[in-house]
């Protein structure tokens, strides 16, 4: 059972706030390409380059983000953060209203008419707002998984980010619960009015902050510049910690694709009718009902071990994905509900990647938490997250390519036919996200052998 009493009043602020800015960057991000392609008229490539590089800068920056955050401390930062989100996600929900007073699109009806955006670069307006977003956010990556690490011990610290993994993925469930009944009763334009419900979770997460978010742990709080740089430089030369995050960018671009490549997937493939954010939605909802337990059953062995465990069902994942493709397009009857093949199978495929998550994520912030001296909590959990400024930039721009080769938007093609002879070989995609998932699989069981005996080696010549 998990007691309050174990954990500090900043510990569950943080936490809770955490839950709440997750559900307004997941109402979101669960369909910013879509917001991107049909709101603001950019092709796939664009909008998976311009989501890839969002996604990317949001896990680069909390390296410095968090070094800033150990000097300023964890609360000034977290104002500075729900400040920047807040202004963020209310300019992306006015950016439309912007373009059609310039006259460059018609939002007449639910009905979306390009008149000049196309050959217009105000509609790059986006760049600015997403960058203020990008900044927001970063704080909020390396402050609350450092308050986790700050306000616990060694001896409750895995259960501890295993609870805030929890909250995580609630506030996930929770936005893209959101999505699919707003743009079933707005169309395209609940993709534009969704930003106002992010924007309303991250002005209340400001005002928890400002009211409850009350620390006594502050140290590294004042450092000067140039202790910061040779934490810093310590942190980023680090060549254990750098050859870890390298190989679990694996799973991460294969658990990227729920946003990049799947919303897009499954509304080609299965039709409009089909539910993209409900289907992300599995992957929050067996995190939150597996995470503690499997933390509890993995409590006795290393974090790697927990973390090479949930990478080799990451490629059976990927396979599930693909194999949707294999029933044809009759549906399936269920029983109580009768579902399209390739929605089913990314179901359940979802449902695998969400099990390996549980294995994986809260054991490797864990990892990294024990690496880090007191008072640079924050630029070790910065750091932590820069698998997935890899795994944005790598992930993204390989599923905009895949897409445009295996599975095309049918807008491009006269006749439906011609779409159904070019997106054939479609599940294709998720081939070469198996192959990248069992590879890194393999790397991290090679990283854990040759750690040990590195290790081996230090106890022997002490």
């Amino acid at each position: 059972m998990i007691s309050l009493k174990n954990y500090s009043r900043a510990f569950w602020t943080a936490n809770f706030v955490e839950l709440l800015e997750r559900a307004a960057y997941y109402g979101v991000f669960i369909v910013i390409t879509l917001y991107l392609s049909r709101i603001l008229g950019f092709t796939d490539v664009e909008a998976a380059l311009i989501s890839g590089i969002f996604s990317g800068g949001l896990y680069f920056l909390p390296t410095f983000s968090g070094a800033l955050a150990d000097k300023i401390g964890f609360k000034n930062s977290l104002l500075l953060a729900f400040s920047l989100l807040t202004i963020g996600y209310f300019g992306l929900a006015i950016l439309p209203t912007m373009l059609e007073s310039a006259g460059l699109v018609d939002y007449a009806n639910n009905e979306i008419k390009f008149t000049g955006i196309l050959t217009s670069n105000k509609r790059w307006l986006i760049a600015p707002i997403m960058l203020i977003i990008m900044i927001g956010g970063s704080f909020i990556k390396s402050v609350i998984t450092g308050t986790v690490a700050k306000e616990t011990t060694e001896d409750n610290r895995a259960t501890a980010f295993s609870i805030f993994y929890m909250m995580v993925n609630i506030g996930a469930f929770s936005g893209k619960t959101i999505v699919k009944p707003l743009r079933a009763a707005m169309g395209d334009m609940g993709l534009v009015n969704i930003n106002y419900f992010s924007t309303a979770m991250t002005s209340i997460a400001l005002l928890l902050i400002i009211f409850f978010y009350k620390s006594g742990k502050h140290e590294g709080e004042g450092k000067s510049i140039k202790e910061i740089w040779i934490g810093f430089v310590k942190v980023i030369t680090n060549g254990r910690l750098i050859t870890l995050i390298l190989i679990i960018t694996g799973f991460w671009m294969v658990q990227h694709q729920l946003y990049a490549t799947m919303p897009k997937y499954v509304l080609r493939m299965a039709g409009e009718g089909a539910s993209p954010s409900w289907y992300a939605n599995v992957n929050p909802l067996i995190v939150v009902l597996t995470v503690t337990f499997v933390t509890r059953i993995m409590a006795s062995k290393t974090p790697l071990f927990s973390m090479t465990v949930g990478m080799f069902i990451m490629p059976l994942s990927a396979l599930t994905m693909a194999s949707g493709n294999w029933f044809g397009g009759e549906a399936i009857n269920l029983g109580f509900m009768s579902m399209h093949p390739i929605a089913l199978m990314m179901i359940i495929g979802i449902s695998l990647q969400a099990l390996a998550e549980s294995f994986i994520s809260p054991r490797f912030l864990e990892f990294f938490s024990l690496q880090a001296p007191k008072g640079e909590e924050g630029m070790y959990l910065g750091f932590s997250h820069l698998h997935s400024f890899f795994a944005s930039v790598l992930g993204f721009g390989l599923s905009g390519y895949l897409l445009s080769e295996y599975c095309p938007d049918p807008k491009l093609f006269d006749t439906h036919l011609a779409w159904q002879e070019a997106s054939v070989n479609a599940h294709y995609i998720w081939y070469y996200f198996a192959g990248i998932a069992l590879i890194s699989a393999i790397l991290l069981i090679v990283y854990g052998k040759i750690i040990a005996r590195l290790d081996a080696k230090k106890q022997n010549i002490f």
